[in-house]
Parts: C-alpha cells; structure tokens; sequence
C-alpha cells in the first residue's frame, strides 16, 4: 500500500431502511436512503522509522488500534472497532497485491449511532476500504466499494449480513430514497417529496446482530427456498409461503416495498401509512424481531399523528422510523419520545432520542469539491 497522497479524507452515510428489511439476503427489495449522518476516515503518513504499521483512533470509540505487518483479523466476531480496521487494511492490501510498506495514521471520527440500526458498522467498513483504496491509488467501482465493504463486515463481525447497508451508503443521493432489487443488484433513485418527513427514533435499546438471532433467521429464510426448490424466496408465491412465517414475511414484505414505492410515486400518503403498519406487524409477528421497546415507539407515533411508523433495520432493538408532514415533524417526534420516556427505565430513557433525517449523496473523498457529490 504505498501512499499516493499526503492526506486523504473520506466520508460514508449511514443510512434508514424505510420498508424491506431482511429482504436482501433472499435477493428481494428494499427502500433504503443514505442519511446525513455519516462516518469520516482521514489518513496520513507517519513519519519515517515508523514502518510496517498501521495505527488507528477514533473520537467515538475507546482505546487505540495499532496493526503490524503480522496482524491478521482471525478473530472474526471478536471484540473491538479495529477488527474492522484490520479487515479493510487486508482487504485493500489484497486486492493490491502487495503489502503495507509504509506507516499510516487513521482518524475515525462518526455522527452515526451505533448499535441503532442505522448501519453505524457499514458506514465504518465503507470509509475505511474507501479511504485506504483511494491513499493507494486502488480504483474501485460503486459496485466494488460496496461489496469489499460487506466483505470486511462480514468477516469483522462473523454475522452473515445482506448487502443493503453498503449498497444504500454507496449509491446515496440527495433528495433520494433508493429502490434495490438484489436479485439483479439493481439501484434505482426515487425522488423524495418535499412534503414529507422522515423521523427517526432510537428507542436506547442497544443491539449487536452477534448476539442477537439474525443469523438464525436468515438460515430460516434459507431453508424455506430449498425446502420448494428455489434459488431464493423472490421466486416464491404468496401460497406457497402461507404456513411458515419466516418466508411469510420475506415474500409479503416485497410486495409492500413496491406498493411502497407507488404510493410514494402518487403522493398517497395515507397508503404509506398503512403500508409501514402492516411491514412493523409482520417485522413484530412473523418475523419476531420486534421489542416491545420498538412496538411501543411505533404506537406512541402513530397516536400523535404520524403518517406511519416501523421498526428500521434487523430489529432485535434500535430505531424506528416515522414518516410526517414537515411541519408537524418535530412536535410529533417529542411527544412520541415523552410518552415512551414515561415508560421506561431511566437508563433507556434517558438514552433514547429523536431526530429527523434527509437522504444526502453516497459515500467518497472530501476535498476541494463539495463532499455531497459521493462516488462517481
């Protein structure tokens, strides 16, 4: 990895799933957007004497990381941020086909949550493979970034994760949600109204898809494709999921993000509302990954007005997400939040927070140009 530049600096969105969530491993749909919440990696050189390591600190995550020529991320799911530091050097140190030769300092710095469900760890592996391609001089592709991002968080984590995360922090653009098909890996934008706003509520409920039954789901999810003899459940029919839950929803939940779309597209608002309450109960029904946490959020929303309400990502804790008119958006966010405060212990309480998100350009180098570009 020899240093082509004297600094680099790179920045990737996290990003809020607002319908299709554990659709992207069974190669369904999904409608993600990149959020103006994001992830900075900046490296510099280190002075001469130092070579053959890499060191690393973050404003957001405790301790140092120092990483030798002889590290080697064989601890997958240990413990640690630099075990994706690790894996995204190896990576990129890889595909260069020679080693790192030279001493660098990486700074990471995040505004993602993490533990949320705002994909706080993708938004880390996509920096850091971004920055580290680009400080060798390693063209990468969207397409490229997105998937030896997965790589590092798949092995940084040992949860074998979808490709939404990094595919929705890539392909992010302003005023845009993001339409993916899986199968085909296939990013479509779809213009985001003016009229409508997105609020996004972390419950305090901190979750690591490690510990948690996401795995076991996905092999459930596997398992009812081979068990009918399909290559995934995006071939599968309404009927012949009827009796298991698992594919239930998967099969159901693309319909909804299609519908979802429509409804976006003809500005029926009362259509979306009812869409994200069927996707939350059959997230919290079928696919039990819902909390009674996240279920009260979602109540809460909906009884002060919100258009619709659902847990966002894999669940298991984490956010949920509101859709509300602009200028009603903040008022519903704290009541919803005092009436779930209420409830709650004082540590989740005072944990939990609301803000409001907009969907901004995907992942790149920030430098001269304005940093909202993303990858071309």
């Amino acid at each position: 990895m020899s240093s082509a530049k004297a600094l680099t600096h790179w920045r990737a969105p996290g990003r809020v799933n607002l319908i299709g969530d554990h659709t992207d491993y069974a190669q369904g749909l999904a409608l993600p957007l990149a959020i103006d919440r994001d992830c900075s990696i900046t490296v510099v050189p280190r002075p001469a004497g130092a070579k053959g390591s890499i060191r690393a600190v973050s404003k957001e995550f405790a301790g140092e990381v120092t990483i030798t020529t002889s590290t080697r991320a064989t601890t997958s799911g240990g413990e640690g941020w630099g075990r994706f530091v690790i894996a995204a050097a190896e990576l990129v140190q890889s595909l260069n086909s020679h080693p790192v030769n030279e001493a660098i300092d990486i700074t990471v710095s995040s505004t993602v949550p993490a533990g949320s469900g705002l994909s706080s760890s993708s938004a880390l592996s996509v920096a850091l493979v971004g920055a580290l391609a680009e400080y060798s001089s390693l063209p990468l592709s969207k397409s490229e970034l997105a998937k030896a991002a997965h790589q590092v968080e798949e092995r940084a984590t040992g949860v074998p994760s979808g490709l939404m995360d990094q595919l929705a922090s890539v392909n992010g653009e302003v005023d845009h949600a993001l339409l993916i098909d899986f199968a085909a890996e296939l990013v479509t934008p779809v213009k985001w109204p003016n009229d409508l706003a997105i609020i996004v509520i972390n419950s305090g409920m901190l979750r690591a898809l490690k510990d948690s039954e996401y795995a076991q789901r996905r092999e459930e999810v596997e398992n009812a494709a081979r068990q009918l003899g399909l290559d995934s459940l995006r071939l599968a029919t309404k009927k012949q999921v009827a009796d298991n839950p698992w594919a239930r929803h998967v099969v159901s939940e693309n319909e909804r993000v299609l519908a979802f779309v429509s409804a976006l597209q003809s500005g029926s608002y009362d259509d979306l509302g009812l869409i994200m309450g069927k996707s939350h109960a059959s997230l919290r029904d079928d696919f039990l990954v819902s909390t009674p946490e996240l279920n009260e959020l979602v109540a809460n929303l909906i009884a002060v007005g919100a258009i619709g309400a659902r847990l966002t990502g894999a669940g298991f804790g984490g956010c949920v997400v509101a859709l509300a008119k602009p200028d009603r958006a903040d008022e519903i966010a704290q009541e919803a939040l005092a009436r779930y405060r209420q409830g709650a212990s004082p540590a989740i309480g005072a944990s939990a927070h609301a803000f409001r998100v907009r969907a901004v350009a995907g992942a790149g180098p920030v430098g001269e140009r304005d940093n909202s570009s993303g990858l071309q």
